[in-house]
This record gives structure tokens, sequence and C-alpha cells, in this order.
């Protein structure tokens, strides 16, 4: 959607309808935020406050506009998606699971191109653009249709009975997506959808575009050519307190997903609670990677590099490294080689992984922590420039690896403790002892991980791995042998326990979460209730008699 002033310009949607408004969050280009942050900056701060209009705009600077949603806007939201709901999950599970998604994956991929543009146009590198709008595709694709089915419905036939076990729709669900990935967190949001609930989004402000982008001409599209009614899908843009306050105090709201930090997002859990809402939380991750000693070192070290992508300001990506001491040296070098190989500069160069880091005082200090427990810097460690010229300056960080020796006191390090959210890896080089000891160790520090997104371990020995797999009970996700943050379909893209999910954490299929079981059986009225009642005490009698004659 356009205006006259050649920005793309969303409204907020409501009812299915355009609701504009007189205020506007603005999106600054990345290109010219990497040229020149503070001028772009200053920039958007006037445009929002009304000292300049559209019209006075320098071409390039500023791609786009988002309507700021007042208090009464939130609150027609949903009241719209209220409406919704009832008519919405009338429809049959083949048209709301089954067509919806199939529909959705063909969109989605038609506008591949188009939506990667406004990823770059927020500041995502291309790679990483692509690699979202792949990993969103993976929610719709048939294997996972064909698991969420599997999970909705099951029909069974009991004598003169058919029963079922399903799952019933939990009502209005509202979502409010991080700001580092917004537009794939709202594409997993609208698989809730297919349960038959009505879907409320607030857009961050940092980053809206890519949200109103997808759900105003990827989704609502969707939805009417369905014949959904118009509050199935709402979105907004609007500040996060007073937006999650509505929330919270609207008798209509059933389930609120949350995004955000470990400390913040508990304490919503317990606001949710004593609101009568379901908390469904996506939080920080702090996940663990084991390296065995007969891993595909090379393989392995590749894996590790994801740690630096986005310059580590995603939750699912590797945060700290168990290695066997065996081979620890080994794969330090390979590391320190990979890592030299990650770069910043403009997002649409294919080769740029590096995002950014506007402020890094917190990637100093917790680098600064580990030194000072007896951490080794192995590579990395300063601020550069886009090219790699180390400044002080510069908005982006080395990729920087630190050497922790021994498992025993690892968690006294902030950076093996918690989630950093910056490009700093620790390797945690186990103290020697036998493979059989290192192995149940290895378990442990896993599993006493207060964290539980995603896990992952590299080893070859069939024996090993299932005694992995078997026993690390941590984490809504555990790979094997691969990428740490590459999707497959049919297995879940978030979730987790712990710290990562609250105390509901588990893999995250928004369909799954936001509805709950139902039994149900159906007789054709041959059955005397009296009967259902005793009948099956006297049959087990009647055929322990039999048992017993015979």
């Amino acid at each position: 959607m356009g205006n006259g002033t050649g920005l793309l310009t969303y409204a907020s949607l409501v009812d299915g309808k355009s609701v504009p408004s007189e205020q506007w969050v603005y999106v600054v280009d990345s290109d010219a935020l990497l040229e020149d942050a503070f001028t772009s900056l200053t920039l958007k701060r006037k445009l929002e406050s009304g000292r300049l209009t559209p019209e006075d705009l320098p071409g390039g600077s500023i791609v786009g506009r988002v309507a700021r949603a007042d208090r009464e806007t939130v609150l027609q939201a949903v009241e719209a998606a209220s409406r919704a709901t009832g008519e919405w999950n009338a429809f049959p599970l083949d048209e709301r699971l089954d067509r919806f998604g199939a529909l959705l994956y063909d969109r989605v991929a038609e506008k591949a191109d188009r939506t990667i543009e406004i990823l770059l146009r927020e500041g995502h590198p291309l790679a990483l653009a692509r690699w979202q709008v792949s990993g969103a595709l993976e929610s719709f694709r048939p294997e996972s249709l064909a698991f969420y089915r599997s999970q909705m419905l099951r029909e069974t036939r009991y004598g003169e009975r058919r029963t079922s076990v399903r799952r019933r729709p939990d009502g209005v669900v509202c979502l409010n997506p991080p700001h580092n990935a917004p537009l794939s967190s709202a594409l997993l949001g609208v698989t809730a959808m297919m349960a038959g609930n009505s879907l409320v989004v607030r857009a961050p402000r940092s980053a809206p575009l890519g949200v109103m982008y997808v759900l105003h001409e990827v989704v609502a599209p969707v939805l009417q050519e369905l014949g959904a009614p118009g509050g199935t899908l709402n979105v907004v843009c609007s500040d996060p307190a007073p937006v999650l306050s509505a929330w919270l105090d609207s008798p209509l709201v059933d389930d609120i997903m949350y995004f955000g930090s470990s400390e913040a997002g508990i304490r919503f859990q317990e606001r949710c609670v004593a609101s009568g809402k379901k908390p469904i939380l996506e939080l920080a991750g702090n996940d663990a990677v084991v390296v065995w000693k007969d891993a595909n070192l090379d393989y392995a070290a590749e894996a590790l590099t994801e740690s630096f992508y986005g310059s580590g300001q995603l939750c699912m990506i590797p945060n700290q490294v168990l290695a066997h001491p065996d081979i620890v040296d080994d794969l330090l070098a390979l590391l320190t080689e990979k890592a030299a190989q990650i770069r910043g500069g403009s997002v649409r160069d294919e080769d740029v992984l590096l995002t950014p880091v506007l402020r890094n005082e917190k990637f100093f200090s917790c680098l600064e922590d580990a030194v000072a427990k007896g951490a080794e810097l192995v590579c990395g460690g300063h601020a550069m420039q886009a090219d790699g010229t180390r400044d002080t300056a510069g908005i982006f960080l080395e990729p920087t690896v630190v050497l922790v020796r021994g498992m025993a006191e690892a968690r006294e390090i902030q950076a093996v403790r918690d989630e950093t959210f910056f490009p700093l890896l620790p390797v945690i080089v186990a103290e020697p002892a036998p493979d059989t000891v290192l192995l149940d160790r290895f378990v442990d520090f896993v599993n006493s991980n207060p964290y539980g997104l995603r896990n992952s371990v590299w080893a070859r020995d069939p024996e090993v791995v299932d005694h992995f797999v078997s026993r690390i009970t941590k984490g809504g996700l555990l790979k094997v042998n691969d990428s740490h943050i590459g999707f497959l379909p049919g297995l879940p893209t978030h979730g987790g326990t712990g710290l990562t999910g609250g105390v509901y954490g588990e893999a995250n299929y928004p369909i799954l979460r936001t509805s709950h079981i139902q039994g149900v059986s159906v007789s054709d009225g041959s059955i005397r209730p009296r009967d259902a009642v005793f009948g099956a005490w006297q049959a087990m009698v009647r055929g322990g008699s039999r048992t017993a004659e015979e």
C-alpha cells in the first residue's frame, strides 16, 4: 500500500478494514542507517514528532510508515476478533487447516522476493532474510500440515459409539512479536488461526513494516478468499506496555503470545495467570552445542559460526559449546578460521551476516567478565567498521570466541550463564576424564541449563548419539549432526523449557498451544444409560467367570 509521498504506508487492520491515524511510525532505510545513523534517526524523530512532514523528506532515507494505533483502535481490534471467533471456528477443519495452509504456502512463496525486499529495508541481511522466508514456508509445507492435522483430531469407533479426541480453539489470541524477527514471528502466530482462533497482532514500533506487509498483503487476502469474517485477523502498531495492559484487562482475550527477555517474560506470565489468560512465552535462549571427540569438526565449526549470524541477535543460535578435551584445539583452529569469514556491510551483499550493534557496551562488559574469571580470548573482541577495520567507533563487532577451561565453574561466567545477544561464543573444554564419565557430565550440564530453546550434538558413534538423544530432556528442539538454526518440516521452530518458555514451556506449535483437548462421544441412541454406567463391570465379571470355568 502506498501514498502520495512515495512511502510504503500501512494503516491498522481491524475487522477487515484499514483504520488510519494522525500519528505515524516511520521506518529508516537500512543503508541510510549504515551510512549515517545519527542523521537518519534524527530525521525519524522529527517526522514522528510532527516537526517535519513527509513532503519535506530528502529522497531514500525513509522508506515507509505505519499508523500508530490509539487505545480505542487497540480495543476495537480485540472486539472484532471476539466477534469473529465463533464464525471462523465453524469452518470445517479442511478449510481452516489444509486449504488455508496450502494457500499460505503458495502466497508466501509467490511474494518471497517482495517480502525479502521489505526485510532488507528493515535491516535484515539478504542471506538471513532468505532464511527467515524459507523458515516461514516450512510451517505451511504439506508435511507440517499433516502433523498439525494428526494432532487436531483422532476419531475411533467403540461399539455403538463414535468417539473422538480433538483440539478446540481457545478463542482470541493476541501476539506480541519481537523487534529482531517480527515478520517471521507473525507468520508463526498465524498458524494459531488454523485451530479456529482469531488473531490480534501488535507490530513492534522498531520494525513494523514487514509485519504490516505480510499480514495486509499475504495473509488477509487468503482469509478473504476463504470467506473468513473480517475480524479473524487484526494488526495494530503501538507501544508495547499500553497494548499488553489492554489485552490483560480485556475479558475478551484468551491467550497472549509474548516474545521478550526471560526476566520480563516471567513477570508477564504472572500477570497473565492473575488475569485469567494463557501465557505462551517465547523468551531468551542460551543454546548448548556438544562436540564429541569423533565429530566431523569441519561441519561442527561451520554450524558454530551460526552463533555470529545477525551479530548474535537471534534467540535460537548456539550460545555455548561443550567440547571434548581430545579435539578442542583442532575445533578452535577451525572455528577461528571460519569466524574470520563472517563479516558486516550492506544488507544487500549476499556474503554479509553481521548486523550493526549501535550500543556495544554490554558486549565489552561481558567479555571483560569472562577474561577476569579465567577465560582466554581466542579471536575477535573489537568493534570494527563495515570493511573490517578495527575502530572503537565502529558499529559492527568482530565474531568473538573465548575458551573456558573446565565445566565445574563455567556458569560463574556471564557469557555462559546468560543469553548474550551479541557475537560472543564461549567454548567450554571439559576436564579430562573417561568417556563414560564425560558422557554423563555433558548430559547433566545441558539439562541443568536454566534456559531451554534448542540444543545440538555433534558425534558419530551411534551409541554416543543414542546416549545424548535418550537423556537430554531440556529444550524444545534437539538436533544431531546438523545446522543448529536450520528449519525442518514438521519440527518446531520455536518454544522451549525453563527460562525460554516459562513454567508451561515446551516446543511451540501455535496451533496446539492456543487450543485445548476435548473428548467427544456420539451414540446412535440405542444404548441404555444404566447399561452405560454398570455394563462394563458386568461384562468384566462375566468374562472373568468364563475364564474361571474354562
